[in-house]
């Protein structure tokens, strides 16, 4: 019989958002197109975010497979770009 293994990595902290963190990614279509944002706010379940093409907007905090934290500043579309922590 297999061993189950967790998927999180052990010993190592969750990587979180934090205010004042700045952040970028590059576009899946176009790798010269860079979007920047600036963490402004962080609650526990959301960040308040500045970017370039919306402005301030706050969005709610997801955790990836590995445990740590990402937003969907642009929504969930199959190209647009994720913010990791």
């Amino acid at each position: 019989m297999r061993e189950q293994t967790n998927i999180t990595t052990k010993g190592n902290e969750m990587k979180k958002f934090t205010a004042g963190q700045k952040l970028s990614s590059r576009s899946i279509c176009d790798h010269n197109c860079i979007f920047e944002g600036e963490v402004i706010n962080r609650t526990t379940k959301t960040v308040t975010i500045n970017t370039r093409m919306y402005g301030v907007n706050r969005v709610k905090i997801h955790i990836d497979i590995n445990g740590n934290e990402m937003i969907f500043p642009f929504g969930k579309s199959s190209m647009a770009t994720i913010f990791r922590a």
